[in-house]
């Protein structure tokens, strides 16, 4: 299948005024990523020998599924926003010329990236762009997790789940219960990134996916009492880890001792960032539903989101 040639200055976008459509983070965006790298992992997902309609870049597909994670859009609306915004089509690589995706082709390109599980290697090679720039710190990971209501209902036709994967979890501090999936992070402390992500069903405990969020290279890992257990304290350490995993009371010691309670405040200090993390996710980024239907499509929707919370952290720390 040919390829559209998308992006090439018209004669009308000369004509307009310099300022017009501008966004100084999707500008820096453009300028900080070297997005060759990225279309390289995606280039064989569109064959261009065969005949047919032309098709979209990769590229401009999957910089429109990140323009749809750093703004908490629907496909639809991301169709629409590509037709009216300047400032996307600019990013996304669109002339003023060029016809704009469709919410199909859109939905398509995302589930192909996922039945080929290309998200996780996107997610790879944009940790290595990052760590090259100097904005990992390694100092430590501060894991955590969040819960993620799914839009599908949660009882369909004869009371079956319409999300056969979603799952039910009380809602921590809060009356009635969550339906849907859980994002357990990794966050690298100092910078803010988010260096590893699992997606779950919402009832799985947040200390079963954690030693697969530990990347190995940190000094320290900080976590609450949920992730405490002596065996992982103890592989941490063997690893020249510091485990700084707050304590919790049990059945022979029901009330902690002061020390560990100071320990525990010690430590709630230092991995209180996270929550920074999970409040941009959500409230500035929009990701306060799971869109699709599945754990692999709700998973391939918080990888994108975590790749657009890097690349915006980015343009942050390097502004």
């Amino acid at each position: 299948m040919s390829v559209k040639q998308s992006g090439q200055f018209s004669f009308v976008e000369a004509l307009m005024p310099a300022g017009l459509g501008r966004n100084s983070r999707l500008d820096r965006l453009n300028e900080l990523v070297k997005w060759y790298r990225l279309e390289k992992l995606l280039s064989d997902l569109r064959d261009e020998s065969t005949p047919g309609r032309p098709g979209y870049r990769v590229l401009v597909l999957f910089k429109a599924l990140l323009l749809q994670s750093l703004y908490g859009l629907s496909d639809v609306e991301l169709e629409e926003a590509l037709a009216d915004r300047l400032s996307f089509r600019k990013f996304a690589g669109l002339s003023l010329e060029d016809t704009v995706p469709d919410s199909t082709t859109l939905c398509r390109f995302r589930n192909l990236l996922i039945s080929r599980d290309r998200l996780v290697r996107l997610f790879a090679e944009l940790d290595r762009q990052l760590e090259k720039a100097g904005v990992i710190l390694k100092r430590g990971t501060m894991l955590d997790a969040t819960l993620i209501e799914t839009s599908a209902g949660r009882r369909g036709k004869d009371d079956a789940p319409i999300d056969p994967d979603a799952a039910y979890a009380r809602r921590s501090g809060k009356p009635g219960s969550t339906y849907g999936y859980k994002a357990h992070v990794g966050v690298d402390e100092g910078s803010g990134l988010i260096r590893s992500v699992i997606t779950t069903p919402a009832n799985v405990n947040d200390t079963m996916p954690a030693d697969g969020l530990i990347r190995g290279d940190e000094k320290v890992v900080w976590a609450d009492a949920a992730y405490h257990t002596h065996a992982r304290e103890k592989a941490l350490k063997n690893r020249g880890m510091k485990p700084r995993l707050m304590r919790r009371p049990n059945k022979h010691h029901p009330k902690l001792p002061p020390r560990l309670a100071y320990y525990n405040q010690l430590i709630a200090r230092r991995r209180a960032a996270v929550e920074t993390t999970f409040a941009t996710l959500k409230r500035r980024m929009g990701l306060v539903c799971i869109r699709y239907i599945g754990l692999a499509k709700a998973s391939g929707q918080i990888l994108l989101a975590a790749m657009a919370f890097n690349m915006r952290r980015w343009a942050a720390l390097t502004g």
